[in-house]
């Protein structure tokens, strides 16, 4: 499922929206919202996949919500204005709906979601479990299948051997929930998996003979006195 929230201070479009994800077998509603401010509060402690927002709303207009958001979001602007569609693919939106649109029009617009993005569960019950969402699936990976976590603008991915999975967590965030002993930073934009550690040659540790990822400066230091011994 593809969560969701609304964003729009009209009530007879929020009926519309609401209505059309309903009628959608791949959306869930999370809630909706007749102001940015009070979306920006909610996004804070929430997750979400998708938000369909308005570009005239009260106290801050959707383009200046979409320049403030701290994690990017995939978005679809509802508008009966033409004149932001230019503005708005700056900010990288799925598409641009103006009302009033048909169902097939909003669908149209859902199917041009990107489902590789992906967020990152932890299993309660084996915390050595991460279950990732990728499109409609949660795909289980075990942690010391890890090679390495890369933070990536607002994202970080996350490196197996053969493939890598895109979550919306920030490096901190895999600090404080996989183990200090197995994973460590190394880089201010690289954690690794020490376990995975084929061999450290120069300012670079290698996995195999093709992956690898560089040691900052900064850290190269704390990183010998711990493992180079």
């Amino acid at each position: 499922m593809i969560q969701c929230i609304i964003i729009e201070d009209q009530p007879p479009a929020q009926r519309v929206l609401q209505k059309f994800i309903g009628d959608m077998g791949n959306l869930e509603l999370k809630g909706i919202f007749a102001d940015a401010l009070k979306a920006m509060d909610f996004l804070k402690t929430e997750t979400v996949d998708l938000i369909f927002l308005d570009i005239h709303l009260p106290k801050i207009s959707g383009i200046d919500f979409l320049k403030a958001l701290p994690i990017k979001r995939h978005v679809i602007l509802t508008t009966a204005f033409s004149d932001y569609a230019l503005e708005s693919y700056e900010y990288h939106v799925v598409d641009y709906l103006l009302k009033p649109f048909s169902f097939e029009r909003f669908v149209k617009a859902v199917n041009k979601v990107p489902i590789e993005q992906n967020e990152t569960q932890i299993s309660e019950v084996n915390p050595e479990i991460l279950f990732v969402k990728s499109g409609y699936e949660h795909l289980k990976i075990n942690v010391h299948d890890i090679r390495f976590i890369q933070s990536e603008a607002d994202y970080t991915e996350v490196f197996t051997k053969d493939r890598k999975h895109l979550t919306s967590h920030s490096l901190r965030h895999w600090l404080q929930i996989l183990s200090e002993v197995q994973f460590v930073q190394i880089h201010k934009s690289f954690i690794v998996n020490t376990h995975g550690i084929m061999k450290v040659s120069g300012n670079r540790i290698y996995f195999d003979q093709e992956m690898h990822v560089p040691i900052g400066r900064a850290y190269k230091e704390a990183f010998a006195a711990r493992y180079l011994k």
